[in-house]
């Protein structure tokens, strides 16, 4: 008798918690995955953002890979002569595509250097700066992958 009093108690449960699952407001909805479809990513809608140093910076995209990895793509620019931003500690991934100009590379206690063409790439955990030690603006492609990028 005790064993149908338990069962009848946690189907009654059961039925409460389904109910109010169903009467309750519907969770908000997310912003859509900008890399859930392939698309072009026009070059003259990325907003411009200008630095104190004179740089500018545009943001591409970021977003999720149907593979889970967590992605973030952006445009900078360092104006010859700039002072550059402070060497940083960064919680995932970069690949670092140089477009124009030369870019000094500071990382684990090394300097190296990479021209247009070259891709940096930057380690989870890596403390590293780059600096525009051309004579014309260096403007490179970041893309940053997984750890600490926001989905």
């Amino acid at each position: 008798m005790n064993f149908l009093r338990s069962s009848a108690a946690l189907l009654s449960l059961g039925c409460a918690l389904v109910a109010a699952a169903q009467s309750a407001p519907p969770a908000p909805a997310s912003a859509p995955n900008p890399l859930a479809a392939a698309q072009v990513f026009a070059y003259e809608q990325m907003p411009v953002r200008t630095m104190a140093n004179g740089g500018e910076g545009r943001n591409v995209v970021s977003g999720t890979l149907a593979t889970g990895e967590s992605v973030n793509v952006h445009e900078s620019m360092q104006p010859a002569g700039a002072t550059p931003n402070p060497a940083h500690r960064i919680q995932h991934s970069e690949f670092i595509v140089v477009q124009q100009g030369t870019l000094e590379f500071i990382h684990d206690g090394k300097t190296e250097r990479a021209t247009a063409g070259s891709v940096i790439y930057v380690a989870f955990g890596t403390l590293h700066g780059v600096k525009n030690v051309g004579d014309v603006p260096a403007k490179y492609i970041v893309i940053a992958i997984g750890g600490d990028i926001e989905k």
